[in-house]
């Protein structure tokens, strides 16, 4: 659990995780942090603003798709199931899906646990009559769920495409954990989003206002403040380019000029041009995200998009396991 931090100036209390990922990411070539380190405060209030803006489809395109889908969702689902929510943000989404399927109640599951308590209060006001039990939490790996709903049939919500920050091995991996956590014969609501033009999807990764090189940068910010970091923020900047080999839009920080600088006592160097991997979205085809869903235990039962085919919506089920064929 992350610590607050210390008003006096001092580092905060690091997650162990957070600094074990960002020595090792520093060590390795290529250099690499994990994106799930971008969710601090800071990093959530600033992903939330992306969202909102204009060169960011995904976020307005999937929430129309989900007020048109909800009726068809709900109708495989069924009412009174409790609705599991993996990282859920500032649950914009949220009141769409409970306001279709009518919910025994909302867990939602987010690492941020400061943001994670705000969003579920406000949530809670806006729906008096449902039980909202937030859990502060990695959802990386299965999640004991709270004792209160153990027994209810679930419906898993897992929008943004966030499914497209892991690499295929690791969104696999992370679909089993799900599976764990909500249990055969669950549901699970999840978007993903589709491979298209290259200059679209670069845009909405590196936005003119420079909302996205922020998020990216207090990587930094945050390193510095919990791991008594020294980097000189401003010799980085945000790059954002496509590889077409993998399918993916990636994040880097790239060193503006050689520097040094210290994380947790430890030395590191690096040289102009040499860059911190910090976020892969990979974009997903039609057949490319059924398989993904099957390998990960999920059966695909429905799928939603657009008009112009920039992102879809699937619904799965996890059936009971059966033999070949």
């Amino acid at each position: 659990m992350l610590k607050p931090e210390i008003e006096d100036g001092q580092a905060s209390l690091a997650d162990p995780q957070f600094r074990a990922d960002v020595l090792a990411g520093l060590a390795r070539r290529p250099r690499a942090i994990p994106a799930r380190w971008f969710y601090d405060r800071r990093g959530s209030e600033l992903f939330e603003a992306i969202t909102e803006l204009p060169e960011y489809y995904p976020t307005r395109t999937e929430t129309a798709i989900l007020r048109e889908a909800g009726p068809a969702i709900a109708g495989h689902a069924g009412a009174g199931r409790a609705v599991v929510e993996f990282g859920s943000g500032s649950s914009t989404k949220t009141p769409i899906l409970l306001g279709h399927v009518s919910p025994s109640a909302y867990v939602p599951i987010d690492i941020s646990g400061d943001f994670l308590r705000d969003s579920s209060r406000a949530l809670a006001a806006a729906h008096p009559g449902l039980a909202v039990i937030p859990v502060e939490a990695d959802f990386m790996r299965p999640i004991a769920l709270p004792a209160k709903v153990a027994n209810t049939p679930k419906l898993g919500f897992f929008p943004g495409s966030t499914i497209g920050n892991m690499t295929p091995a690791m969104a696999i991996d992370l679909l089993r954990a799900m599976r764990t956590s909500l249990g055969e014969g669950a549901m699970l609501v999840i978007g993903m989003d589709r491979i298209k033009e290259a200059a679209v999807l670069v845009r909405a990764y590196d936005d003119a206002a420079g909302v996205t090189a922020a998020f990216n940068l207090n990587l930094l910010e945050r390193i510095n403040r919990e791991l008594d970091g020294t980097i000189p923020v401003e010799a980085f900047r945000h790059k954002a380019v496509w590889n077409d080999d993998r399918a993916r839009v990636e994040m880097h920080l790239e060193a503006t000029r050689d520097v040094a600088f210290t994380v947790d006592s430890r030395t590191f160097a690096m040289a102009q041009g040499e860059t911190i991997h910090t976020e892969n979205s990979h974009k997903y085809g039609t057949r490319d995200a059924r398989i993904l869903l099957r390998g990960g235990g999920w059966t695909p039962v429905g799928e939603w998009t657009d008009p112009a085919g920039l992102f879809a919506i699937l619904l799965a089920e996890a059936q009971a396991e059966r033999p070949a064929p």
